[in-house]
C-alpha cells in the first residue's frame, strides 16, 4: 500500500534555494567583496530562474523531505529515514541544482568582464544532459551533450526539443575509461565550455548542490520537525560521478556519509580499498595512480551511475573518511528492491537510479538509534 508519508520539512519564506541560501554560495563572493550589489545578485538569478520556468514550466523550488517511516518499517529499517525528493525539480533530477550553481558562476564573470563562452558541453546517462539543456537554453547558450548508444529516448527527444546537440557515443576498441567523457573532454579541448556536473572539469558544480544539504539541515530544525539542527547522523548518497554525495557532505558535515555504488560498477569502494588508511593527496594526483582506474564492463539496473571513473573521488573519499563513514556496494538484487519498495511504499516517481542509495541502506542498515537521510533524486521515464 503507498503511503508519501507526512512532510518533515516544507520551508516558510523564499522558495528558490539559490536565493535562499545565496550568501552562503562561493558566487556570492562577487557580492562580499563589493564587484556587485546584492540586488545584482538577485536580480541575475531571478532572470535566470524565470527563463527556466518560461522553458521547464516551473524554476528552483526548495524540494520536500519525507517521512520514510512507512518505506523503512516495510523494508525492516529500524532507523529513523526521511527522504530528499528530488524527482519533481527542474529537469527532473537533482542534476540541474549543480548546473544552476554553475550558470550562476558563468553569467556572474561575465557581466564582471570576464569571457563569453557560447557553446557549452556535457557528457551524461541522460539527467544531467537535460539539466544542461533546459539551463544553457535559458543562458541562450549552445550545447552539445554526449551520450552512451542506449540513452533513454525520451530524454533524447527532450534534449532535441530544447535545442541540445546530441552526440551518441560509442566503446572504441582498446579506449579504456567512459566513451562519452573521453568525447566531452575532445570537445572542451577544441575550445567548448566545460558544463558538467563533474567538479574535476566545473569546479563550481559543488556550489549549487550544496543548497540541498542546507535545506536538509533547515528542515530537520524547523519546527515542523521533531529533530534537532544535528540530528542526520548518516548519508546514504548513490554516486555516479560523486558531485552529489560531496557536495551534500560538505552542507552536512557532521553526518555519516555512505557513498552508495552497484556491485556492476564500483570504483570508488576498489579505490578506498587500494588507497588505505594514510589517504596521501599526492599519490592521487600523480599522473601515473593507479587507486582510481576505470571499471570494466559497467552494467546495472540503475543505468545513470555507471561511471567507469568515479571522477570526484578525492574529495568524495575525504569526506567519507572524515565523517567516518564508507563506501557500500549494493547487490543488483537489493538495487532492484529499493526500486519496487520505492513505488509500493511511496507515493514518489523515482527511477532506479534515484533510489539506489536506498539500496545501500539496505544492505547496510543503520543502527536503530540513527537518523538516516536517503535521496531521490532522479523521475522514472520509463
Amino acid at each position: 500500500m503507498k503511503s508519501a508519508g507526512a512532510v518533515a520539512g516544507s520551508l516558510a519564506g523564499e522558495q528558490n534555494p539559490f536565493l535562499r541560501y545565496r550568501e552562503r554560495l562561493d558566487s556570492y563572493a562577487a557580492v562580499r567583496d563589493g564587484r556587485m550589489s546584492d540586488e545584482q545578485f538577485v536580480d541575475l538569478v531571478s532572470e535566470i530562474d524565470q527563463n527556466i520556468a518560461q522553458i521547464w514550466g516551473r524554476g528552483f523550488l526548495v524540494s520536500p523531505l519525507l517521512d520514510g517511516s512507512a518505506l523503512a518499517a516495510a523494508s525492516g529499517i529500524q532507523a529513523r529515514l526521511s527522504i530528499k525528493v528530488e524527482a519533481d525539480n527542474v529537469g527532473g533530477s537533482h542534476k540541474s541544482r549543480h548546473l544552476m550553481g554553475v550558470a550562476i558562476d558563468k553569467l556572474i564573470a561575465e557581466r564582471l568582464g570576464g569571457p563569453a563562452a557560447d557553446n557549452f558541453a556535457i557528457a551524461s546517462c541522460g539527467n544531467a544532459a537535460l539539466g544542461a539543456a533546459v539551463v544553457s537554453r535559458a543562458l541562450g547558450r549552445k550545447l552539445d551533450v554526449f551520450v552512451p548508444t542506449w540513452a533513454d529516448e525520451a530524454v533524447v527527444s527532450q534534449l532535441d526539443a530544447f535545442g541540445a546537440r546530441v552526440n551518441r557515443c560509442e566503446r572504441r576498441a582498446g579506449e579504456a575509461g567512459d566513451p562519452c567523457y573521453l568525447r566531452f573532454r575532445e570537445a572542451v579541448d577544441a575550445g567548448s565550455q566545460a558544463f558538467s556536473v563533474q567538479g574535476t572539469d566545473t569546479p563550481t558544480t559543488f556550489d549549487g548542490a550544496r543548497t540541498l544539504g542546507w535545506e536538509i539541515a533547515e528542515q530537520t530544525s524547523s519546527g515542523l520537525s521533531s529533530h534537532s539542527a544535528n540530528a542526520v547522523d548518516a548519508l546514504y548518497i548513490q554516486v555516479g560521478g560523486g558531485a552529489l554525495a560531496t557536495s551534500v557532505s560538505l552542507a552536512l558535515p557532521n553526518a555519516r556519509l555512505h557513498p552508495v555504488q552497484a556491485e556492476g560498477c564500483a570504483p570508488l569502494r576498489r579505490a578506498w580499498d587500494r588507497w588505505g588508511p594514510d589517504f596521501d593527496p599526492e599519490a592521487a594526483s600523480a599522473p601515473d595512480q593507479q587507486i582510481m582506474t576505470p571499471w570494466e564492463d559497467p552494467h546495472s539496473f540503475a543505468t545513470g551511475i555507471l561511471d567507469d571513473v568515479t571522477y570526484d573521488w578525492v574529495p568524495l573519499l575525504e569526506r567519507t573518511r572524515v565523517t567516518g563513514g564508507h563506501p557500500i556496494v549494493a547487490p543488483e538484487s537489493l538495487i532492484e528492491q529499493a526500486y519496487a519498495l520505492a513505488h509500493e511504499y511511496t507515493d514518489v516517481n523515482v527511477c532506479s537510479t534515484g533510489a539506489a542509495g536506498f539500496a545501500g541502506l539496505l544492505t547496510e542498515p543503520a543502527p536503530a538509534n540513527e537518523h538516516v537521510v536517503v535521496f531521490f533524486t532522479g523521475v522514472d521515464r520509463s
